[in-house]
């Protein structure tokens, strides 16, 4: 249902970085946008993201780089340790590094410095959000669709579902299934860098691996503050899936017993200490129906042991506005958009999985063998550990008129 000017109209489900990101990627194009959020406000909520040369690359398009400048900070190294003593497995440039190799930068950033950004640009482009109201389904009109809330209904041409891992446009499109319990628990704290004592985690990208689990140090907020999130195997928990939810410190630290001083200052330091439960889908059959089509978490959910769930949004983001250019039609470009997106997201998805089993492989034995056999090679071939991520971040979906060319 295009407005009196015959503009095409879309709704979008959800402030995040995938939906805000559609958002503006839809407004450059000049497609009239609503962003609808359950949310009484835009917190600063979540934990570090890694955003590799993919995702750069398209925020750079969406205009965002400026407005982030003074929010990043671009990791030294990509590097592995062993949890327990330290010891550095490998040690992978990434600082000018990733430049000269994917063609943009390595950063690091807060969920929620990216977030406002993103809002920022979204309102100056002239896009309308609406905040405090949970779109609860859709119904169908013809070729236009109805956004259905507790009190209301909103047509357009098109509403995307950017509303995360417990979606309810996925939920009316495939069934309320619940997402399986990956038999993990997640810890997450931020601490400035300034509180610490005694040795920081290093300026880096840096996985501390271990025995049936690991931690990833970031930096954030410029680097001034140190990013932690561990992730542990623990077979049932009855943590929440949500990253307001707290965790009980004592239980961090027992978790990561025997870890290098480093991780165990960062934990003791932390005034809050997030624990919840990583969840996931598989990969579904169907992203779209009829007019309305899923995005981001909602369509492909993931642990973040590739640290590629922001950046799969913002490509999503990215192709499904390129899609609906291109096209012209609605259908077309939902059916363009799955087509190109499916088996990308699919693959990172089984790859980030697996990484989490690589990550927690760091027995004694398995220590000295596996990992030493890993160092060995990224000493002796230090390109061929760099050409395994090419496929990832060397991938631009911005950079050409046709999506199907990428």
């Amino acid at each position: 249902m295009k407005d009196v000017a015959g503009v095409m109209k879309v709704i979008v489900s959800g402030a995040g970085i995938g939906g805000l990101s559609a958002a503006i990627a839809l407004r450059l194009r000049g497609v009239d946008v609503h962003v609808v959020d359950q949310v009484s406000r835009i917190d600063p909520i979540g934990a570090g993201l890694q955003i590799s040369p993919n995702g750069y690359k398209v925020l750079e398009k969406l205009g965002l780089n400026a407005r982030l400048r003074d929010a990043v900070f671009e990791p030294e190294a990509l590097e592995m340790r062993i949890g327990v003593t330290g010891r550095n497995v490998f040690k992978l440039p990434l600082k000018n590094y990733a430049r000269q190799r994917w063609g943009a930068p390595y950063l690091h950033i807060h969920r929620g410095d990216l977030q406002q950004g993103l809002l920022e640009r979204f309102l100056e482009l002239g896009g309308k959000i609406t905040l405090n109201r949970r779109i609860t389904g859709y119904e169908r009109t013809g070729k236009a669709v109805s956004a259905i809330w507790d009190q209301g209904r909103e047509d357009a041409d098109l509403l995307i579902g950017a509303d995360g891992l417990h979606s309810n446009i996925r939920a009316q499109m495939h069934g309320n299934t619940k997402p399986r319990f990956t038999g993990q628990i997640a810890w997450r704290c931020l601490v400035p860098a300034s509180l610490y004592k005694g040795e920081l985690p290093p300026p880096t990208a840096c996985v501390w691996v271990g025995d049936k689990r690991h931690a990833v140090t970031t930096r954030v907020h410029a680097g001034h503050c140190v990013n932690f999130v561990g992730v542990v195997e623990v077979g049932r928990s009855d943590a929440a899936e949500s990253w307001a939810a707290t965790g009980d410190k004592a239980d961090a630290l027992a978790d990561f017993d025997g870890f290098q001083r480093p991780i165990i200052e960062t934990l003791e330091k932390a005034v809050v200490v997030h624990k919840w439960a990583l969840f996931d889908r598989p990969p579904m059959t169907g992203w779209s129906d009829g007019p309305v089509v899923l995005l981001g978490d909602a369509a492909h959910p993931m642990l973040p042991s590739m640290a590629q769930g922001a950046t799969m949004a913002i490509e999503d983001a990215w192709v499904l506005a390129q899609c609906q250019a291109y096209e012209g039609q609605v259908h077309n470009g939902l059916s363009s958009y799955e087509e190109i997106r499916k088996p990308r997201s699919a693959r990172v998805q089984a790859l980030s999985a697996s990484n989490a089993q690589l990550f927690h492989q760091a027995t004694p034995i398995k220590g000295r063998l596996f990992y030493g056999a890993m160092g060995v090679a990224a000493r002796l071939a230090p390109n061929l550990l760099q050409s395994r991520q090419d496929w990832v971040y060397g991938h631009d979906v911005s950079r050409v008129s046709d999506p199907h060319e990428v």
